[in-house]
């Protein structure tokens, strides 16, 4: 592997037509591909987790699974409703969605409690995540009635709204943080390279690595589902990790050509330039392709999608280094080459020295180093102090599962939904009960079904169930009880009456559903110990006494609970086996266990302090103006593990890429102090640059609208600047001086090398 990345930039050097023109008909290959294959998006059942998916497996297995439901509320535009008005365009509604081959059933309308108004549901045909596509019409639909009663406000919500609204919101949210860090990471390559063409090839390389692991992703959900979420990371991850590989090895070409004075011509620049940053970008994108590869231990599907993307785009980001971008360099080199004597003639012209020499530091970061130097013991204890006192605040850190009512209420199908549930409270939350028994039982499953609803009716925490509320029922399930008393005409809605909670049975009698309504949101305290009630006192009290009957709960809060449950329970696995492989990349890197260890230190207190941060802001609800969220009283779930396995693999890319340059000073024969000081002077400002990058492309995530979102971004963010800044500046470099010779252990000090002299532009000694 050591002489790989040389080999591979000699290729590319000496045939740099070739190699231009083979990557990019890569990236064309890489998209052709995707778009003929198509992504295989992930169906429902590939979200099943816990006790929720066990109900919902046995449900559908049963043909009582459920299906997706809109619901049109029509309602006054000012003053009473009036019913005349609002049956007319309740008949509209039901006539127009019958019509439509999307709509599976349309119930009889229903009027609320207070009169004010009319509610008609609406069963979509097909699987529960398709809702969201086949929406469309129904929302068309809807707009015409009420555009037809101009008197009456008419409009729709429901989960494929809802779902629909938050991807059209996604995707602008997205296009929004694209306008804040591209100008962000323009402007920040134009700093650090004061030229235009330089800026240019990072943003190039990034954008057409993003473009092939795009295809790529939509090739390999043939074989891991996608779950929607794989773009959006590769969008995130491809510009940063793309633009530092192509920083690193520019800015060590650079170097290169500074020290060469001239004497060397761009093929050799970029083979000594491939066999240190080449060697280096290699290893850091194995260190974040295998710390990303432990999120398929948590068995999610969105941890799946989020892993694939992951590892595609950083893997196409490492090879576009090691081939596409030596050619260009090589191209630019030579243009270079042959405008620098009029250059220096200009520059001699008007009496200015020509630059040589090696590239410096500069003031602000020999200030920021300057601590570390001179008093690395004081420094470490009071960096350490900081990290773990910034990390104090994730103890107290609460995980929940954001559903719907979380999401913003700039989506139109919010605000709708929020009358909805403020008209029909019973409609926040059902719980699903699932049983499985023999078809002998079924008579007995029934009435214990009958008596659990009847407990559940008895309890505070429980609704009653209106006699419309259908939101689960399939055509291929039992019928309801509803449809004995036959067809309701849509101008003589029934008043939202309350009945008792119906029992629906498979065809076959072996699997029954009883559906529970309750009052309060998803997320709230009386939801969640309504589940815990219906889990451990009401079902062990009645069908659980039944022997040989299998039950489960299913539901909005049932899937929410057990998500965030078998996360939990998967954390230490994956943590264990990241610790692990952060440790062994580290100790193959470099042979030395006690960098390994001094890694994996440094990532813990990155991670912590991280997430420490995160709980002190989005947690609580005193930032929620600063930036613009509702707090959740929690973190999402998703987003520790996830923080954790990427900031893992991000503080890798700084590790080897700092360490790198000091086993580089110390195999030229400086002492271990020597080593260290030139390896982070080298070091610091292109580190600091592509954190830069980073954290503005993770910042812009901020801006977004999905708390989720917010928080991924605000943790990534925070995480990279802390450990670009104080691990890396401060804490990094006190430890090696305070260790000497002994961070290298077991490794042998190495005699001095004596570096390549100056070879001929066509045949540069390999260095590395």
């Amino acid at each position: 592997m050591r002489h790989l990345p040389v080999r591979m930039a000699r290729w590319s050097a000496r045939h740099a037509g070739r190699a231009i023109a083979g990557w990019f008909a890569f990236v064309v290959l890489c998209l052709v591909a995707g778009i003929a294959l198509g992504t295989n998006e992930a169906t429902t059942k590939d979200f099943w987790v816990g006790e929720a998916g066990r109900a919902e497996a046995t449900a559908t297995e049963g043909g009582l699974e459920r299906s997706p439901t809109e619901r049109i509320m029509i309602r006054a535009r000012s003053g009473e409703l009036d019913m005349a008005a609002a049956g007319a365009a309740a008949q509209d509604v039901t006539e127009r969605m019958r019509d439509l081959p999307e709509v599976e059933s349309v119930a009889a309308p229903v009027r609320s409690k207070d009169g004010e108004v009319l509610l008609v549901s609406v069963v979509l045909n097909g699987p529960e995540l398709k809702g969201k596509k086949n929406v469309v019409p129904l929302l068309e639909q809807t707009a015409a009635v009420g555009a037809d009663h101009p008197g009456l406000v008419v409009e729709e919500t429901g989960s494929p709204a809802i779902s629909k609204g938050v991807n059209d919101q996604r995707d602008e949210d997205l296009a929004l943080s694209e306008r804040i860090s591209l100008p962000v990471t323009v402007i920040t390559l134009l700093i650090v390279f004061g030229s235009v063409i330089m800026a240019g090839v990072p943003l190039l390389l990034a954008l057409s690595s993003i473009a092939a692991a795009i295809g790529l992703s939509m090739v390999a959900s043939h074989v891991m589902p996608d779950a929607g979420v794989g773009t959006n990371l590769i969008l995130l991850i491809g510009l940063a990790v793309g633009v530092d590989y192509t920083l690193f090895y520019l800015k060590r070409e650079r170097e290169e050509r500074a020290r060469a004075g001239g004497r060397l011509g761009p093929e050799a620049l970029v083979e000594l330039a491939a066999a240190t940053a080449g060697r280096a970008i290699v290893i850091s994108g194995l260190a974040v392709i295998v710390s990303t590869a432990t999120l398929y231990l948590a068995t999610d599907v969105i941890f799946s999608s989020l892993a694939t993307g992951t590892i595609l785009v950083v893997a196409v980001a490492v090879a576009s280094s090691l081939t596409v971008l030596p050619a260009l360099l090589v191209v630019i080199g030579r243009r270079a080459d042959r405008l620098a004597p009029r250059r220096a003639a200009r520059r001699a012209g008007r009496g200015k020295p020509v630059r040589a020499g090696k590239p410096e530091t500069g003031r602000v970061f020999d200030a920021l180093l300057r601590p570390a130097r001179t008093r690395p013991a004081l420094i470490l204890c009071l960096s350490v102090l900081v990290m773990l006192g910034l990390t104090v605040p994730a103890l107290g850190l609460k995980l929940i599962d954001p559903g719907k009512d979380t999401f913003s209420r700039d989506i139109p199908a919010m605000r709708v939904y929020d009358r909805l549930t403020g008209s029909f409270p019973e409609l926040f939350v059902t719980h699903e009960v699932v049983t499985r028994s023999t078809p002998e039982q079924a008579a007995q499953v029934k009435r214990a079904l009958e008596d659990l609803g009847r407990r559940a009716q008895a309890d505070p925490l429980f609704a009653r169930a209106p006699e419309e509320a259908d939101s689960t029922k399939n055509a291929k399930g039992a019928k309801d009880a509803e449809d004995a008393k036959g067809p309701e005409t849509p101008a003589n809605p029934r008043t939202a009456a309350m009945s008792e909670p119906t029992v629906r049975t498979s065809a076959d009698g072996r699997i029954s559903v009883l559906e529970l309504s309750v009052p309060h949101p998803a997320p709230s305290a009386e939801a969640i110990e309504s589940l815990t009630r219906l889990r451990q006192d009401h079902i062990p009290a009645t069908v659980g006494q039944l022997s040989g009957v299998e039950t489960a709960v299913s539901g909005d809060v049932a899937r929410g609970r057990d998500y965030v449950s078998h996360e939990s329970d998967k954390l230490p696995l994956v943590l264990g086996f990241l610790l692990l492989m952060t440790f062994l990349m580290t100790v193959w890197a470099f042979r030395s266990v006690v960098l390994g260890a001094i890694g994996v230190v440094l990532n813990l207190l990155s991670a912590g302090a991280s997430l420490g941060l995160l709980v002190l802001v989005f947690q609580g609800t005193w930032a929620e103006g600063l930036l613009a969220f509702d707090s959740l009283g929690a973190i999402a779930s998703r987003v520790p593990l996830f923080l954790v396995v990427i900031l893992f693999g991000l503080s890798m890319d700084y590790q080897v890429f700092v360490v790198s340059r000091i086993q580089e000073a110390r195999q030229n024969g400086m002492s271990a102090r020597e080593a260290v000081l030139e390896g982070i002077n080298r070091s610091a400002k292109v580190v600091t640059s592509a954190a830069i990058v980073m954290v503005t492309v993770f910042g812009a995530f901020v801006a977004l609208h999905l708390t989720e979102m917010k928080q991924m971004g605000f943790c990534l963010a925070v995480a990279v600047l802390l450990d670009a800044v104080v691990i890396r500046l401060m804490v990094l470099p006190s430890v090696l001086l305070l260790l000497g010779e002994r961070a290298w252990w077991p490794a042998r000090r190495p005699g001095r090398t004596v570096r390549a002299q100056e070879p001929a532009a066509g045949s540069p000694a390999e260095v590395g």
